[in-house]
């Protein structure tokens, strides 16, 4: 299983939040200023990047650790 980090939609904003953590990383006033930190702690921790859309649904995915399924050549 893929440890995960996630850029989500919050009351406040956006938040950064690893699975199965009941807080989160941190809260940002603009989804860019959440994808900017995740990122950051994402790369520290080498682990998945989910960034959601404000629905829930993800946009897209950046690996930083162990992906199981690296891209040849």
């Amino acid at each position: 299983m893929v440890d995960t980090h996630r850029v989500l939609s919050h009351e406040d904003g956006w938040c950064v939040k690893r699975d199965g953590a009941s807080r989160a990383s941190g809260v940002y006033e603009t989804q860019k200023e959440a994808i900017a930190a995740g990122r950051v702690i994402s790369r520290n921790q080498e682990t998945e990047l989910a960034i959601h859309k404000r629905n829930s649904v993800i946009d897209r995915r950046d690996s930083h650790g162990n992906d199981p399924y690296p891209p040849k050549g």
